[in-house]
């Protein structure tokens, strides 16, 4: 009697492998159901799962960087622009407060052409004869009145340019950079300048500084 375990044909091994194909073969059918249900139904056909979450998550990654954040961050480049003009203009308003105080203190060619036009109209008044005293107070008096009116108004801008840019960066909107220094102290000596010329005009205009001529036995 042969009890040896008999060797499987090459017709069985054909039958065997065939079966596992059909059983195999619904899962794999249910499998590629479930992808194509996970596409959505407006993604080209051939993309995978995969594929459309990867294109959700950069989508997402987009949204947050183009978000409210990202609107209220400040462009530097802006920023840097903005605050290069901001110092140009500031810069040359120091530099007109101390050039207004300086010709405040030495005169203008505006302050002559008051004084001679005062000058010829007190000329014109005493032409017709007048007293010593009215002469001088015609024809020199308001003269020197007006070189020192218009000298005060040259002061009095100075003072107020001068003001303007050492309280600029209070107002407005901050600034990360603090103004320049140079800036503050051309402002500083603008004011300074204006400050003294504004005395002396006035004590010019009061004659407290040069009284005018005596008129003597007029």
């Amino acid at each position: 009697m042969n009890t040896s375990p008999s060797t499987p044909t090459t017709d069985d091994t054909e039958e065997k492998n065939a079966a596992d194909r059909t059983a195999a073969a619904p899962d794999a059918t249910k499998k590629a159901g479930l992808a194509e249900d996970a596409v959505p139904a407006d993604v080209a056909p051939g993309v995978t799962p995969s594929d459309v979450t990867a294109m959700d998550v950069a989508a997402t990654d987009a949204a947050a960087e183009d978000g409210p954040e990202a609107e209220l961050e400040p462009d530097p480049y802006d920023e840097a622009e903005a605050t290069a003009a901001a110092g140009v203009g500031t810069g040359a308003a120091a530099v007109v407060a101390a050039g207004l105080g300086i010709v405040s203190l030495s005169g203008a060619w505006t302050g002559r052409v008051a004084a001679e036009r005062e000058t010829l109209i007190g000329q014109i008044k005493t032409s017709g004869g007048g007293s010593a005293a009215q002469q001088i107070s015609e024809i020199y008096g308001d003269a020197w009145h007006s070189t020192a009116l218009v000298n005060g108004l040259f002061a009095l801008l100075a003072l107020i340019v001068g003001v303007f840019v050492l309280v600029r960066p209070a107002f407005g909107a901050p600034s990360l950079h603090p103004q320049a220094g140079w800036v503050r102290s051309v402002a500083t000596a603008g004011i300074a300048l204006g400050v003294l010329g504004l005395l002396i005009s006035v004590g010019m205009y009061l004659d407290l500084f040069v009284a005018l001529p005596s008129a003597a036995g007029g």
